[in-house]
Parts: structure tokens; sequence; C-alpha cells
């Protein structure tokens, strides 16, 4: 499928994969992946970049990974659209859940589409942010001087053109009371072509924090370790990645020791383990919260404190860390589960 083209990441974007047709084109559907109309898929589309379509291919390991299935129309007990609850919290594009930060939400696109995304609701859908929106999440802030850590997500931040991401760098750069820029994507696994040497530039000026959305050490190739490079060490942006736990993909002990080894000898420093979000058909996807707490257990007797992310489970309540404190068994099997509010507390 390579073509001339291949080191472009508008080709990329323009010829990714977004219905079965052209998928059964370049894999053969397993039974579970034989859907007869994307659209009725109860969480979100397909995409697929044709760089990591060619990834998958080698690695079957992350076919579940971006390739939607059957499983996705078993909804069980305590799922949820809106799993964290943002919706409750949402001020347009602005997401004000914390007193002293806040979310950005600047495009409802991404390179491709995660089967397990927390924002499947609004990612890959018909209305996408526009400048008067950015503005107005801009104006929110300037208003709220106890705000002064910003991240940028979506969808992917660098799914927007270099114009628009130095725009809101510079707009929000300028607020005298923000001391912290970060960005979450997955652009360097799914489209490694997306970072350009004038985004490079761009961020150079900025240095925000970047974290990276990795799910396993197969998506560290070359091309992945040639941006973050450029990244970490051209642009002097700190880099992190932030893991979902998910079930027969990295939900053993060595493959994340793998990855997360990788991933600091890159300069990547592995910041959070998540326990998959409860959103709406992702039940396949999900591990009991004992065989996560069995893994932080093996991943802390083996591994250096560098090597080792924070586990979390997030919640409507927040990020709940796997600690004494946070949480605790409770005569019902489940888990109580604190906020670092001490205030809130849920059954898990």
């Amino acid at each position: 499928m390579k073509t001339d083209d291949w080191e472009s990441w508008q080709w990329q974007l323009s010829n990714s994969i977004r219905n079965l047709e052209d998928l059964k084109k370049e894999l053969n559907l397993l039974e579970e992946e034989k859907i007869e109309n994307v659209s009725t898929l109860p969480i979100l589309s397909l995409r697929i970049t044709p760089y990591y379509l060619d990834l998958i291919k080698k690695n079957p390991i992350l076919r579940r990974t971006v390739v939607p299935t059957k499983y996705e129309f078993d909804v069980s007990e305590n799922e949820s659209t809106d799993p964290l609850d943002e919706d409750k919290y949402k001020h347009g594009c602005i997401v004000h859940k914390h007193e002293n930060r806040c979310l950005f939400l600047t495009t409802i696109q991404c390179a491709s589409y995660c089967r397990y995304c927390t924002r499947s609701r609004l990612v890959g859908g018909i209305k996408n942010y526009i400048k008067k929106d950015w503005d107005d999440g801009i104006k929110y802030i300037n208003e709220h001087s106890e705000i002064v850590d910003v991240l940028f997500s979506g969808g992917d931040f660098f799914m927007l053109s270099n114009s628009n991401i130095a725009y809101l760098l510079n707009k929000l750069n300028k607020i005298s009371h923000i001391n912290i820029l970060r960005i979450g994507t997955k652009m360097p696994v799914f489209l490694p072509q997306r970072i350009d040497n004038e985004l490079i530039n761009i961020l150079k000026k900025y240095k925000p924090f970047i974290n990276i959305h990795v799910s396993h050490s197969s998506e560290i190739t070359d091309e992945f370790i040639e941006v973050c490079n450029k990244l970490s060490v051209d642009a002097n942006c700190i880099l992190g990645s932030q893991t979902v736990l998910l079930k027969n993909i990295n939900d053993d002990t060595k493959i994340l020791q793998e990855l997360f080894n990788k991933l600091l000898k890159n300069r990547i420093v592995p910041y959070y383990l998540y326990q998959m979000d409860r959103i709406t058909g992702g039940e396949h996807f999900r591990i009991d919260l004992e065989k996560m707490i069995e893994i932080m257990h093996q991943l802390i007797s083996w591994n250096s404190g560098r090597v080792i992310p924070e586990f979390v489970v997030d919640s409507e309540i927040g990020k709940v860390p796997l600690r004494y404190g946070y949480i605790e068994k409770n005569n019902n099997g489940k888990y109580n589960l604190t906020s670092f509010e001490k205030n809130k507390t849920i059954e898990y």
C-alpha cells in the first residue's frame, strides 16, 4: 500500500480506512469483526491511517485497539457514554472539573479511532469546534484566575493545522496565571508523519508538556522514536506516556515491563496506567481491578521507580490512585474509591 506520498501526513489522513468495505480489502475480517453497518456502532465509527494499518498487519495484537467488533454492542451495567462526567463541568470547549486546572477540547477528530475511547460520544462527530469556540474558551480561562494548568486535547490537538496550534499556544501563553500547558496526543503512534519540522519549531517556542498515549511496545517503531526525539531534543518538551490497561492486549506484567522500559529508554516517562474507563460497550476491554492491583505489585517488585507509572482509576469523581487511603475493598466484594478531595466516594 506504500506510495510516494506515504510520508505526507495529509495523504495519510485522506487515505485512512473509514468503512468496512475498504477494511475488507486490507484485512481478512474475523467473525466478530463482520458488522453490517459501521454507522450502527454504539460508540464511534471507524478510522485507521495507512501507517497504523501497516503496523497492525505486522503486529496483530494491536488489531483490536482500532478494528470494531460485535462486542461493542454488549452494554454492561454501570457503563456510560460520559463515564468521567465531563459534560457536567463543560463550558463550551472547556471542561473545568478541578479547581486549578482545566481541559481544553480543541477538536473532535483523531488520526485513528481507539475502540475504547472515553470521548466516543464526541470523537468523529459532525460538529467540530471552530475558532469562535476556542476564543470563548480562552475568555473563560482568562476570567478564572484559579486555573494555572491547561490540557489541550479533543480529539487530538495535533489534528489542527500548525497555524491553529500556534494560535492557541500563543493565546494561552499570554495569560499571566497560566503556568503549565499540556498536550495529550496519540499522533506519534497513529501518524508520526504529522510531527513535521514546522510543528517542532512552534512547540520549541512554548515547550508544553506532552503526554503520548501508547498501548504496546509494538507501537514504538523507528518512526515513533524519531519524532519523539525531535519533540524532546529539538523542541525541548518533556514527554510522558499514558497507557490504558486492555484485556488480552497489554494486561500482562511482562508486556507492560517491556513497554515502560522502551519508553524510558527513549526519554518518555511512564506517567499513568489507567483502568479502562466504563465507556458504553467497552466491557470486553476491561480487566478486573484485582488483576490490575496484582500487575501493579509485580511491576513495583521487578522494576526501578522510574519505570513505574501511577496506577489510577479515572471516574466521575476524578483520578483515584491505587494507594492506601484512596481504595478499600468493601463487604460486597467491590471497592470503595475515594477522590483526592476526600469527600467523594464511589463503589466500583
